[in-house]
Parts: C-alpha cells; sequence; structure tokens
C-alpha cells in the first residue's frame, strides 16, 4: 500500500467521527502576521469543512496592533497580560482586528472556495461582556485600570449557528459590547473557549507558536501529549504552565466544563497542523479532556 493510501485509511474514522459536529479554531501568533502560515491554516479549515465539519474561527491579532500602535506613534502597555485600552487604543485595535485581520481571513476562505463571513462579538450580541475589574501587578499598592478591556458575561451563539448550518464558515473577532453599547477589548483565547463551550464543540483547537506544553522548554520532545483538567493546577504550580501558555490551559479548562469535548494546544505554523492533529493517530500538540 502506498504512503499516500495509508495516510487517507489512517484519516478514515477520524472523518467518519467527526461528521457534523462543530469544531471552534482559534488563530494567533505567527499565524497572523506569516502569509504562508496564514495560507496554509486557511486551506487546512476549508478541507475540514469538505468532509462535513462545522469550523468556526476566532483571531487575535496582538502583534499587528502593537506594530500599528507604534507605528502611529503610542507606546503599547500592558499589565497582568492584557493590553491596557484607552480610547485610541480601542480604536486601533477594532481597526486591525475588524477592519484588517478579520477581512483578510475572510478573504483567503473565498479564494480557496469557501464563504467566510466576519463578525464580531457586537454582532447579533455574539458576546455580551463587562468592564474587567482593575488588577494588581507584582504587588503594588495601587491596582491598574486596564481601560476598555472586557471579560465575557454572555455568550448567544445563533448568529454563528444560523451562518454555520447556512454553510459558512463565521470568523469571529474579539470585540464585545457591553450593555450600554460599549465596545470592549477582550482576550481571543479566552473568547474562545468561551464559544467553544457556548456552542458544545466537538474540539477547541488553539493554535500557538510552540509544539504544546512542555516539560522543558527548550525540548521539543518533551511535548506532553495530553492533560486531564485534574493536572492542571499542577503544572501551574510546578511552572510547566506559565506565561502565555496559562491564558490558552485556562480557556481550554473553561471550554471542557462548559461543554466542549477535548482542546488541542499545537503549533500552527507546522504545515497542515490542523490535519495532522485531527485525521492522524499520533497528533503533534497537547491534548486536553
Amino acid at each position: 500500500m502506498s504512503q499516500r493510501a495509508k495516510i487517507l485509511i489512517e484519516a478514515l474514522p477520524y472523518i467518519q467521527e467527526f461528521a457534523d459536529s462543530i469544531m471552534v479554531i482559534k488563530i494567533g501568533g505567527n499565524a497572523i502576521v506569516e502569509p504562508a502560515i496564514l495560507d496554509d491554516i486557511v486551506r487546512d479549515v476549508i478541507l475540514l469543512q469538505h468532509i462535513g465539519i462545522h469550523p468556526v474561527v476566532i483571531h487575535g491579532g496582538g502583534p499587528e496592533i502593537s506594530e500599528k500602535m507604534e507605528r502611529l506613534g503610542k507606546k503599547p502597555e500592558f499589565a497582568g497580560g492584557l493590553r491596557i485600552t484607552d480610547d485610541e487604543t480601542l480604536e486601533i485595535t477594532r481597526m486591525v482586528l475588524v477592519g484588517n485581520v478579520n477581512t483578510r481571513i475572510v478573504s483567503l476562505i473565498g479564494k480557496y472556495g469557501g464563504k467566510g463571513i466576519g463578525l464580531s462579538g457586537k454582532d447579533g450580541k455574539l458576546i455580551l461582556a463587562r468592564k474587567k475589574a482593575p488588577v494588581t501587578v507584582d504587588g503594588a499598592l495601587n491596582a491598574i485600570d486596564l481601560g476598555w478591556v472586557g471579560e465575557t458575561e454572555i455568550i448567544n451563539p445563533e448568529i454563528v449557528m444560523i451562518t454555520s448550518e447556512q454553510g459558512y464558515i463565521p470568523v469571529i473577532a474579539p470585540i464585545a459590547v457591553d450593555l450600554a453599547g460599549n465596545s470592549l477589548n477582550l482576550n481571543a483565547d479566552t473568547v474562545s473557549g468561551d464559544i467553544a463551550a457556548a456552542l458544545h464543540a466537538k474540539k477547541l483547537i488553539l493554535l500557538t507558536d510552540v509544539p504544546g506544553v512542555l516539560l522543558d522548554k527548550s525540548d521539543e520532545r518533551t511535548r506532553i501529549s495530553h492533560i486531564a483538567l485534574s493536572e492542571v493546577d499542577g503544572l501551574i504550580e510546578k511552572g510547566v504552565i506559565n506565561g502565555g501558555m496559562i491564558p490558552k490551559v485556562h480557556a481550554g479548562v473553561s471550554a471542557i466544563r462548559g461543554g466542549a469535548l477535548k482542546v488541542h494546544i499545537i503549533d500552527g505554523s507546522k504545515p497542515h497542523s490542523l490535519l495532522l492533529e485531527l485525521l492522524t493517530d499520533e497528533g503533534i500538540g497537547t491534548m486536553m479532556d
């Protein structure tokens, strides 16, 4: 049997298992700024749709937002890992996420034969949020007001369900609305977990710049292929899960506790990483359940 035939036979049971299921895919990191990587991911997403999966895409855009701010003479500031978002920063964030990154992904989906539809959390009241409370950083006496940074209160997935059932691939920017109609900037990892839970997704796939959770950050061979929810707190206490991986793992925990089945954290910069993780026996990332 040829290698190509073996690959197809190996994929068959996964294709059968995943038929008519919802998968939430969060795109971030290098995938947003590297056209070749994003191109690869979008083609994988369209292939998943063609084998009967309903993909829902959520994207970040942090590096592009920071780059745009600096070009406009504004220094990005962070507190507790979150971008301090004043009025001007919010406008730049909306411009980059909704007007640039979102439309770029939708255009690529169309280029490869799919039907993408761009959404933000404001559309159809998809994400109702509240302003995040001030944060205290490194034992400082005074808490820092993050400005227009929000956290999810309610996910109303109706618009996502309707568009997905009609054959569209929803592409969601993490800009939400509060009860007063104000826009709020949300963490894309957190939003991905919230939406995956609300949709009771079969899988939440978080595409990042590392192979998954590593026991030794300098050695990719130490990747942990499977983490149970009961192990998460211990791995955080030991420092195995740290830095930017913490919000991703927390998003995964929230997704599973809210109704999603499994979470995968994978390196989105590897060619066809989505297909390798979902449609092969070995996989390439860290799975949580």
